[in-house]
């Protein structure tokens, strides 16, 4: 932290303390308000700007995958193994931008790259049931992605970015004559009154991709406008449009289905089946937002909001295509009506509208009412709340799902503690009820009669201070699922079913600490989790697939006046089971990631280097993880 501050004449400055401290930081995602940090009833890891840009990453999820508690399987998101892994679909995590619920409105799942990372101020992930507040697909935790406000002032920045892909480590599995490469660019102006403020970016980029058929260009464009017509008050839109299109390499090559090379598998060339298979997208949305402070007591805040995903996918003698809006709305209120109180009162509705030759026509209506009291008695507050959902599948009747959840926290010389119960649900995305199609030769069957999935969420944590320079986070977590979905695999088919019960247990651990000078940061996110099928049609004990036991991360970065480096070990334990494929080996994940950087003035380059080692690993079945990239990124900034 840096404070600026001008010494009076004939003053003298005494600095009594230069010991490095840490400082509780202000969340708005956990309970729908502000409030600091540890007041939090449930876990909330926080990425800030800052951090995004040492990383030198792209996209948001690349930039939270080594938050505490979390782990990406080629682009789906997990919080404490919530939803393993199913091709992008039903996600059990919810998405904000803004606290705008972002996502898809037929497969539930979340486009990582709506926002362009130059606007995002910090990223709030919320861990556990969130459907007390949040509703369906909050299951598993949220994650708000909260845009930069608008600075007085006129403001740029110019972000090139540049780098190139690690040749295969044996001549065996070369797959092309050249070395594959990255480039990109973004600008972004904006300017801000005592009124009237906005910001606009745009731009896009290239990659050759690591492996055969990988090949991705994208472009986007996002505004942001704020108007503050009168004090207390303040009027927001804010928009994003992306395009992509993609070459699809699905599943690598295993022996006689491309020019293998009397190898049992080639990680990167792809079966000849699928060759010239590509996906065309776009994907946007707009949301505005009107906040009002009426009084002291009293705040509220309505918003609309609408979402469009839409996709083509080209493959050889097959197309698929989807066409997806979600319209949404919310009016919320928070209120202090006594001294200690907190109450946060809402109304949510929502519409998906979905066209599709492998979903069909359907429509989905959702409709919910919430409600959260907090009350402080001396150093302990007590949380309590509720929320009902009421959801309709094409005009049919309506589903009510009561989500409720009560919580404390209470402030002691031992940190502060918290504990939370609560029910969170999921409803199947349209996708997962309706899709009909074929994926690597098996057949995706439909299951019109799939069920919500629920489930009761328990924490027990602490969060510390155990020294000026070492603060620590540990929760114990419980989480007793009804009904989960997930997909039921054979030899020949894939169907989405309701399986009767599982439990996901485990412990979330964080250190973070300055030793010896605090120009170095060190962090320790560790995560264990027992994860298990109870009954069902499978059987009863057996793991809950691509979920790892052990989750390890390691993180270091040391600052040097203009210079600073740093790096991440990610360790990832060999999954007990998976779907597709469950005889092919598995590996752990070991990946090192490391960076440098040097910042002066306006300008600064930033030098990464993921998977330094070069690791070759899977996440999941037959699809090779990214290899060691090197990226170097410039930034300008006015």
């Amino acid at each position: 932290m840096r404070i600026d501050f001008t010494l009076a004449p004939n003053r003298e400055l005494q600095i009594f303390d230069t010991a490095a401290m840490f400082l509780t930081p202000v969340v708005v995602t956990a309970s729908k308000r502000s409030q600091l940090l540890d007041q939090a009833v449930t876990s909330v890891a926080i990425v800030t700007d800052t951090e995004l840009a040492r990383r030198a990453v792209n996209t948001v999820d690349e930039a939270i995958d080594k938050a505490p508690g979390v782990q990406f399987l080629n682009g789906q998101v997990n919080i404490r193994g919530s939803t393993g892994y199913v091709q992008g679909l039903g996600s059990r995590v919810l998405q904000l931008v803004d606290g705008v619920p972002t996502n898809q409105g037929d497969r539930g799942g979340i486009n990582w790259d709506l926002v362009p990372l130059e606007d995002v101020q910090r990223v709030e992930i919320v861990k556990g049931a969130g459907s007390s507040l949040y509703g369906s697909a909050a299951l598993g935790g949220v994650v708000n992605v909260i845009t930069r406000d608008i600075a007085p002032g006129f403001h740029a920045r110019v972000r090139a970015t540049g780098g190139s892909y690690a040749n295969p480590p044996h001549d065996v599995w070369t797959f092309r004559d050249y070395t594959g490469a990255e480039e990109g660019l973004d600008l972004t102006g904006a300017y801000g009154g005592d009124e009237l403020g906005g910001s606009l970016t745009g731009g896009g980029w290239h990659s050759d991709g690591y492996r055969e058929q990988d090949r991705r260009d994208h472009w986007q464009a996002a505004a942001k406008l704020q108007w503050r017509p009168a004090s207390g008050t303040r009027v927001t839109t804010a928009g994003s449009w992306v395009s992509d299109q993609a070459e699809t390499s699905l599943f690598w090559c295993t022996r006689g289905t491309c020019d293998d090379r009397g190898q049992a598998y080639q990680p990167f060339m792809i079966d000849t089946s699928g060759r010239g298979a590509f996906t065309r997208s776009d994907k946007g949305y707009l949301s505005a937002t009107l906040e009002r402070a009426a009084s002291a007591s009293l705040a509220w805040q309505a918003r609309g909001s609408w979402l469009r995903t839409h996709f083509i996918d080209y493959q050889p003698g097959n197309n698929d295509a989807a066409t997806a809006d979600r319209f949404g709305a919310e009016l919320r209120a928070v209120t202090h009506p006594a001294d200690g109180r907190v109450v946060t009162v809402g109304a949510e509705g929502a519409r998906s509208d979905v066209t599709s030759d492998i979903f069909g026509d359907h429509s989905q209506n959702e409709l919910a009412a919430y409600g959260e009291s907090e009350q402080r008695f001396g150093r302990a507050r007590l949380t309590a709340g509720a929320r009902i959902d009421y959801i309709a599948v094409d005009g049919g009747g309506l589903s009510a799902v009561v989500s409720p959840r009560v919580g404390a926290v209470l402030e002691t010389r031992l940190g502060a503690w918290r504990a939370s119960v609560g029910r969170g649900f999921r409803a199947p995305s349209l996708a997962e009820r309706f899709v009909s199609t074929v994926v690597g030769g098996l057949v995706v069957i439909p299951n019109p009669d799939l069920g919500p999935e629920t489930a009761w969420s328990f924490e027990l944590a602490n969060a510390a201070h155990l020294s000026s320079a070492v603060h620590s986070d540990a929760a114990l977590f419980w989480t007793e699922a009804y009904d989960l979905i997930e997909p039921r695999v054979n030899l020949s088919s894939i169907q989405f079913r309701n399986l009767t019960r599982a439990r996901l247990a485990g412990l979330d651990l964080t250190l973070t600490a300055l030793p010896l000078t605090p120009r170095l940061t060190t962090a320790l996110a560790y995560t264990f989790l027992y994860a298990r099928e109870l009954a069902g049609d499978g059987v009863p004990g057996r793991p809950l697939a691509f979920r790892p036991k052990h989750l390890l991360t390691l993180s270091a970065d040391y600052q040097w006046r203009a210079v600073s480096v740093g790096g991440d070990f990610r360790y990832a334990s060999r999954f007990e089971r998976v779907e597709l494929y469950p005889n092919d080996d598995r590996l752990a994940e070991k990946v090192l990631d490391l960076r440098a950087g040097v910042a002066q003035g306006p300008l600064s380059v930033r030098c990464r280097l993921a998977n330094a080692l070069n690791y070759i690993y899977n996440q999941v079945p037959r699809t090779l993880a990214p290899v060691r990239t090197l990226s170097v990124t410039l930034t300008w900034t006015y």
